[in-house]
This record gives C-alpha cells, structure tokens and sequence, in this order.
C-alpha cells in the first residue's frame, strides 16, 4: 500500500492533489464543510490513484474477431 501511494505520480495525479490543497485551503478560510468534503475527494482521488481513469480503465480492451475473413455477400436491389 506505501508502494502504490509513493510510487507513479504523473502530473494528473499531481494536478488532482493540488487543486484539492487549494480548494482544502478556501474551505478552512471559508469555513464551509461542503466545500472541504470536496477537497478531501480531491485529496484522496490523488493520493490512492482512485478516478477515471486510475486503475487503468480507460483504455479500451482489444477484441481478437475474425469478422475480416468472412466472405461479404451482396443483393442486388433493383
């Protein structure tokens, strides 16, 4: 778990950690919790890798069909 929070920021992950700071930081300034809610999301989004896509879940996988083999037959329409 050390390994996957310390390791592999990327400037996203980066990004994510410190607008969630700035918004962190305009909360305790405006005492608001609905705004500091969104700033630990942010925060956490950041620090565990977690989003769209952090797993790695964006990319789409490859299907492996042989659709190109088959023999296309056409109809005349007259």
């Amino acid at each position: 778990m050390k390994q996957a929070i310390l390791n592999n920021w990327n400037f996203p992950r980066a990004l994510r950690f410190i607008i969630g700071g700035v918004i962190l930081m305009q909360a305790i300034s405006a005492k608001d919790v609905t705004i500091g809610v969104l700033a630990l999301l942010f925060i956490s989004m950041a620090v565990f890798n977690i989003g769209c896509c952090g797993s790695g879940t964006c990319n789409p996988s490859i299907k492996n069909n042989d659709d190109s083999k088959k023999e296309i037959t056409y109809e005349e329409v007259v």
